[in-house]
């Protein structure tokens, strides 16, 4: 029993100290993330991505780099975009670069992971569009996409401010719907969050080697020496657990670092890192947008794309000698609450993010602001609030044993 909840404690801990370190990276991102999405307009970037040429392609995944947001958004964008003539090609590739080259993201990881980490989040999601890319091409999937289109309902395009945006900063309108636009960003990723980080904490207590040893073949070894199938096992698992764990990129970080700590191969950590749009709440909202078939393709399609970058990034970074090596020092061993850069950099950013909600929800709360979002399913969202609400009371009561019950 004193076992139990001593590790009930330390779980606990990490999942707070975890938290507590990416806090001013989850408000920043977010900050930026809210002010784009106000500020850079969708029909803008419809104009412009007509075709599957090299041209709209690039500009697909820059603009889906500029509207960088959580996946639910991204895949109502990616929707309207595709829905109102945007080529598919583009829409795939706004699809990916707004979920993988996204700054939060890339902020959150250089955090838990580490700068190669960073870069081959990002190199990698540039070799996803390529390989999504190639895929479509090979593969041509010319009567499947134009019954995707079908299967859409034509909707009303809505009006939008052709102001330029210098002048749209100046406009304290556009500041309130910012702040708006912030409140539904924690809105959204709140719940996946709270699950997401304290699944961390709880494998990093509970969980032995072993049970990695066991997912990941050959996990703990030396990890330059990784054969070509090992690797090939690891970022097939990779996937798996992500979509068993319907938990958002966000919240997966930390479990991410969990399992470079425990050995498994730069490879596997990335293609779970990438496995964001192959979860099953995904699966279901592209079978409600275009259908079924269409859905199982883009899963195929993502799928086998982050299989083939992962492995890519990998032999890639060997190539060079930067594949990271794991730190002597464990993430969960490291001192979380301290005052250093995290404590002044978090205080100065909740001030920042309080001066936002003020604008969004007080000041400017006649102010109308929707932004379309892809349907959740309603059962899902209900058990992951209760999840989460279970995750605080778990978390509550395991600092209450960690700072005053075990010695």
């Amino acid at each position: 029993m004193n076992d139990f909840l001593q590790k009930w404690g330390e779980a606990a801990y990490t999942t707070t100290g975890f938290f507590w370190m990416a806090l001013w990276a989850f408000i920043l991102g977010y900050m930026i993330s809210s002010m784009i999405q106000v500020f850079v307009t969708e029909k803008r970037m419809q104009k412009t991505m007509g075709e599957d040429n090299t041209k709209s392609i690039m500009l697909g995944t820059f603009f889906g780099f500029i509207s960088s947001s959580c996946s639910f958004a991204a895949l109502a964008t990616t929707k309207s975009l595709f829905q109102k003539g945007a080529g598919f090609v583009s829409s795939i590739a706004f699809l990916l670069a707004s979920t993988n080259l996204v700054i939060e993201l890339g902020i959150i990881i250089s955090i838990f992971l580490g700068w190669q980490f960073v870069v081959g989040e990002y190199l990698g999601g540039i070799l996803l569009i390529l390989s999504s890319w190639l895929l479509i091409s090979l593969i041509n999937p010319k009567e499947l996409i134009e019954k995707a289109k079908k299967n859409l309902e034509k909707s009303k395009d809505t009006e939008e401010s052709t102001k330029p945006i210098k002048e749209k900063i100046k406009s304290f309108e556009n500041w309130a719907k910012v702040g708006k636009q912030f409140g539904m960003e924690w809105k959204m990723v709140w719940k996946d969050v709270t699950v997401g980080f304290t699944i961390a904490g709880i494998v990093a207590a509970f969980v032995p080697d072993s049970f990695f040893q066991t997912l990941f073949i050959n996990t703990g070894e030396n990890k330059d020496s990784f054969d070509f199938f090992t690797l090939l096992e690891h970022v097939i698992v990779g996937p798996v657990a992500a979509f068993l764990t319907f938990i958002g990129s966000m919240g997966n970080i930390p479990l991410a670092s969990l399992l470079f700590d425990k050995g498994v191969s730069f490879a596997g950590v990335m293609a779970f890192i990438f496995s964001d749009l192959v979860v099953f709440p995904v699966l279901r909202i592209n079978a409600k947008y275009y259908g079924w078939k269409m859905s199982l393709f883009i899963l195929f399609l993502l799928f086998s794309s982050l299989v083939i970058t992962s492995m890519l990034l990998h032999y890639g970074f060997d190539i060079f000698g930067l594949l990271p090596e794991g730190s002597e020092k464990s993430i969960t061993d490291k001192e979380h609450f301290k005052i250093d850069y995290t404590f002044f950099m978090n205080i100065a950013f909740v001030v920042l993010s309080g001066v936002l909600i003020y604008l969004g929800f007080y000041k400017g709360k006649e102010i109308k602001y929707h932004k379309e979002m892809a349907p959740k399913s309603p059962m899902l969202e209900k058990l992951l609030k209760w999840l989460a609400w279970i995750c605080y009371v778990w978390l509550v009561a395991g600092m209450v044993i960690k700072l005053f019950v075990q010695p």
